[in-house]
């Protein structure tokens, strides 16, 4: 039952991935303006742009070219750089997955370490707010993460920046890093961008730890677990918090896709040299295979990220692991 289950989700987010390839080549595809013109300039001749597009493939309908886009993607080839500087001198062109490679890298960097601090940080932050319910503490910080919820990310970024490194010079205010950076160099580069990303996602995981602990807090067995004289800290980590595990991952899961398609505001404030900065570029350089495969990456995150919340709390349901 489990498994079927599970081989359900898992064809039903294929079917969603699929589904989203057409949404985002469609909505590329329609973007205005024209890269051959952009880049000839007007002043070209209609034949010279139409030779232009026609090398580039622009010439062929949308359909042909979606199917093999698609076809190039199942066999780990998202096409070329339109705008490289290598196409545009020799004609030849850098393929996409050279683009995006490194800057993925710096991506899933960012993103991990905003991760590793912010999940064991709201699940602690939720658990006490939970214990000490409606106490000091808890109206603290409720206070605090509905005000981090309500601010934008770019206004929490530059707030940062304002005051931490603006005001104190505390740490650089962009995050220049290349494949050669030492490794706590970076760190230092990625201090405010990891501060906003923390700051952001640790609100929705921590409110939703709290709500699901003080849910479960009202069940019978846990009453039962304060008649017999357990003390509160047990009783939340032993017996209310292995039940909440699945609408925590479900959160967890969701802001940890928000962490690595989220971060383009964040990636464009600090000039961060991640996959969202060179989304922003390449949608402004009308570089339409990168900004596909962008779109597509951003997309197969969250899809995998929620399936992967979905069976984790299939796993933790006892009414799925054990069916009538």
């Amino acid at each position: 039952m489990v498994i079927r289950t599970i081989l359900a989700r898992i064809s039903l987010g294929l079917l969603t991935l699929f589904i989203v390839s057409i949404l985002v080549f469609s909505a590329v595809t329609m973007l205005p303006g024209d890269f051959a013109t952009s880049i000839l300039g007007h002043s070209a001749t209609p034949e010279t742009v139409a030779a232009f597009r026609a090398q580039l493939g622009l010439n062929q309908p949308a359909v042909i070219r979606y199917v093999y886009w698609l076809g190039g993607i199942l066999h780990g080839d998202f096409g070329r750089s339109f705008s490289s500087s290598e196409y545009l001198d020799s004609g030849t062109a850098r393929t996409v997955v050279s683009l995006i490679a490194p800057r993925l890298w710096n991506t899933l960097f960012l993103a991990g370490l905003a991760a590793l601090i912010a999940t064991p940080l709201s699940i602690g932050l939720g658990m006490l707010a939970a214990l000490y319910r409606n106490s000091l503490f808890d109206r603290f910080i409720n206070l605090i993460t509905l005000t981090t919820i309500s601010v934008p990310d770019f206004f929490v970024a530059y707030i940062l920046m304002l005051f931490l490194s603006v005001r104190f010079n505390l740490f650089h205010s962009l995050s220049n890093v290349t494949p050669d950076t030492p490794f706590l160099e970076r760190l230092e580069s990625c201090a405010l961008p990891v501060m906003g990303l923390v700051l952001v996602s640790l609100a929705y995981m921590m409110r939703m730890t709290r709500a699901s602990i003080i849910n479960l807090l009202a069940s019978p067995y846990i009453e039962m677990a304060r008649l017999k004289g357990v003390k509160p800290s047990r009783i939340i980590a032993r017996h209310a918090l292995p039940n909440a595990i699945a609408p925590i991952a479900i959160v967890v899961a969701v802001n940890c896709a928000y962490l690595i398609a989220g971060v383009v505001v964040v990636e464009v404030v600090f000039v961060y040299p991640g996959i969202g900065q060179l989304m922003v570029d390449s949608v402004a350089a009308r570089d339409i295979p990168v900004v596909q495969a962008c779109a597509l990456i951003f997309a197969a995150t969250y899809i995998i990220l929620n399936q992967i919340a979905d069976i984790v709390s299939i796993i933790t349901n006892p009414k799925m692991m054990h069916p009538r």
